[in-house]
């Protein structure tokens, strides 16, 4: 029996730069050295962002490293890739975006039960700098809460 690591990689900033209202898991078109880079956790989040072209949604500046054992078969670390949701959702996302003020977020890559790379996206709108700093003394309230009350 083959136990294999199942990673999930969160993109910290995106809480940080943006109100998240909607949620969702999208599936994606990856190539097979790309998935087991997933699983060794070498994602990273810097810059990527999705996009709609041709009413098919698209995430874009994902790094994904290369596959370390990959040979002549290895992935293009950077690239375009498209992500899979139903027609109804997409619609939904596609016309929250057209609305000032609301981009689509990825938030976090992960496994699910059945051994598919799943990214998590939201719909968020930006946060402004006073924001920021209230979710930062909100979370630094929180903490001193829980820790005079572990005493």
């Amino acid at each position: 029996m083959h136990i294999c690591f199942m990673a999930e990689i969160k993109n910290r900033s995106a809480y940080h730069d943006y109100f998240i209202e909607d949620k969702y898991d999208a599936g994606m078109v990856l190539a097979g050295t790309e998935v087991k880079s997933i699983r060794e956790g070498k994602v990273s989040f810097v810059d990527s962002f999705c996009i709609f072209q041709n009413g098919e949604l698209w995430v874009k500046n994902l790094h994904i490293a290369e596959y370390r054992f990959g040979t002549t078969n290895n992935h293009i670390a950077v690239h375009d890739r498209k992500l899979l949701l139903n027609k109804r959702e997409l619609r939904k996302l596609e016309n929250k975006m057209k609305e000032k003020g609301y981009t689509i977020v990825p938030l976090r890559i992960f496994f699910n039960e059945n051994g598919y790379a799943k990214l998590e996206i939201g719909l968020g709108k930006g946060k402004k700098a006073y924001d920021k700093r209230e979710t930062m003394k909100n979370r630094d309230i929180e903490k001193e809460i829980k820790r005079y009350l572990k005493k």
